[in-house]
């Protein structure tokens, strides 16, 4: 047996989980179950996509280089104008022509 695959390790993996698909099931049945959904719970909804995004991205471009927040300014430029794959393309390229020419 190996030191990662340990019984201790295999359980906390079973029950992590366990947990996670708990708390996603519970909250789809909760959601189910109601028959008008509050507005304030519809307006959290509707906020969970952005709270995901930027707790993804800031800590990327407050801690990462220059290249990669030059790709992300020149992503998120892109962005505003056209659709994601021209946005991903263009975050590409930036950092590609950064690293090429820094380094």
């Amino acid at each position: 047996m190996t030191t990662l695959l340990t019984p201790y390790m295999t359980l906390l993996i079973a029950a992590a989980a366990a947990a996670t698909f708990a708390t996603r099931i519970g909250g789809y049945i909760l959601v189910k179950r109601l028959k008008h959904m509050p507005p304030r719970l519809e307006a959290a909804l509707n906020a969970v996509p952005a709270a995901v995004l930027t707790t993804l991205v800031a800590p990327a471009f407050f801690h990462g280089e220059l290249d990669v927040k030059v790709a992300m300014a020149a992503a998120f430029l892109i962005g505003l104008r056209f659709g994601a794959i021209p946005m991903l393309i263009g975050g590409w390229a930036a950092v590609m022509v950064m690293r090429q020419f820094l380094g």
